[in-house]
C-alpha cells in the first residue's frame, strides 16, 4: 500500500528526510571548515595539532583567538578563517532552517489551494 503524495506520514516523512539531508550538509559545512582551520593554523601560525584544534573550534565558535599569532602570514589566516567561520554560520543556519522553511512556504500554498 503506497501513501497518497499529500498525505499526512508522507508529508512527515519528507521533511524528516529533508531535515536529515540538511543537517548532514551542515555537518559536512562545519567539519570540512574544521579541518582547513586546523590545517591552516598549523601551517602559518606553526602551531601543534591540538593546538591548532583548539584555535580553529575557538574562532569558528565566536570565542576568538586562542595564541599569540607572530607572523604576519598567520595573522592574515586568522583574520580571514574569523570571516570565513562567520558565513560558515550563516550558511549552515541557512541550510538547517530551509526544510522548517520549506514546510512554513508549503503550509501556504495548501491553503490557497483549499480557498480556490
Amino acid at each position: 500500500m503506497t501513501e497518497h503524495r499529500h498525505s499526512v506520514a508522507h508529508r512527515r516523512r519528507v521533511f524528516r528526510s529533508g531535515l536529515a539531508r540538511a543537517a548532514l550538509v551542515a555537518c559536512i559545512l562545519v567539519l570540512a571548515s574544521l579541518v582547513i582551520g586546523i590545517l591552516g593554523y598549523h601551517r602559518f601560525a606553526g602551531l601543534g595539532w591540538v593546538d591548532s584544534f583548539y584555535s580553529a573550534s575557538m574562532i569558528m565558535s565566536g570565542m576568538g583567538p586562542t595564541e599569540v599569532l607572530r607572523t604576519s602570514e598567520a595573522k592574515i589566516f586568522a583574520g580571514v578563517f574569523a570571516l570565513y567561520s562567520g558565513l560558515v554560520l550563516i550558511a549552515s543556519t541557512g541550510v538547517i532552517l530551509s526544510p522548517f522553511m520549506t514546510h512554513v512556504l508549503h503550509a501556504f500554498h495548501a491553503e490557497a489551494d483549499e480557498k480556490s
